[in-house]
């Protein structure tokens, strides 16, 4: 992949990506935990434990090639982001439990994406050509919680400026997803027919049943209305930013970053139409659950 892509690009992306996070964040997202323990609780039981152990079923049921399923792993452990909450404002979900679902997931993966992509690395044997580093980990990390940080200050600095630069900051995050999903295909053009073979159908089932676990778990635990929009939403829409930059920058492996590449394209055609579904049939009918 283009240098100035990988080096300028992909950092500038991620850091814009999370600078619009904070700008939607306040302390008290943080506190709202308190008040909604079940609903935060269930949707991250259903991010962090089960989805990995789906995907890897998937991965190995469908005999992914190394690369591609350790690149299946990473985005399963990659958190929500900001496009979730964007598709849970459109179909009527609790877009403050999306806002406190991400922080809190994007802290714990701080933990969670080095394990479980470490977990994958092992389970493929490429510990000698495939790594990840503490100090490059730390940096990611780093990238992620500065800008939010920022964001937040921004928003509790500036409440009018934060409001005004909401809708451009989402949309230009989901241009840079686009450019950098198409950086990958031009970049991997050879291989693009292969991989989609490769890991289309991985990508869609993975997304459509991401999804539908999102809602019907916490549906199960009494968590109903638009906070089970929320919570499918943010179970369902992945960080595939973070994913990509993880893949080129810290593991080196350009090839590890397509299916968070073409999960990408999958997952806002089954976000719309699963949304749109949701919220016609049940977003209005049901009750906010107390939580």
């Amino acid at each position: 992949m283009d240098s100035a892509l990988t080096t300028v690009g992909l950092p500038l992306a991620l850091a814009i990506i999370m600078f619009g996070l904070g700008l939607d964040l306040t302390v008290a997202d943080f506190r709202r935990v308190g008040r909604t323990p079940r609903a935060v609780a269930v949707a991250l039981a259903c991010q962090v434990v089960l989805l990995p152990a789906v995907c890897f079923a998937l991965v190995v049921l469908l005999d992914l090639p190394a690369l591609l399923g350790i690149g299946m792993l990473l985005l399963a452990a990659s958190p929500g982001g900001t496009t979730a909450n964007l598709f849970s404002h459109l179909f009527r979900g609790d877009v403050a439990l999306n806002i406190t679902l991400t922080a809190i997931n994007t802290v714990v993966a701080v933990v969670t994406l080095p394990l479980i992509t470490g977990l994958a690395i092992s389970f493929y044997d490429r510990q000698d050509d495939v790594s990840m580093p503490l100090a490059e980990i730390v940096k990611v990390f780093v990238l992620i919680l500065l800008p939010v940080g920022i964001g937040m200050l921004v928003r509790d600095r500036a409440p009018g400026f934060a409001a005004r630069m909401d809708r451009p900051v989402r949309i230009g995050s989901a241009v840079i997803l686009a450019v950098l999903v198409l950086g990958i295909l031009l970049d991997q053009r050879e291989h693009v027919g292969d991989y989609l073979a490769d890991v289309g159908l991985v990508t869609a089932l993975f997304c459509a049943i991401s999804l539908v676990v999102g809602y019907v778990v916490p549906k199960a635990f009494g968590v109903t209305g638009p906070q089970a929009i929320a919570s499918s939403m943010e179970v369902g829409v992945h960080n595939a930013t973070l994913a990509i930059f993880v893949a080129v920058e810290v593991l080196d492996e350009v090839e590890i970053s397509v299916p968070a590449a073409v999960y990408s394209l999958v997952m806002f055609l089954f976000a719309a139409l699963w949304g749109s579904w949701v919220s016609r049939r049940v977003g209005d009918r049901e009750p906010v659950s107390a939580g």
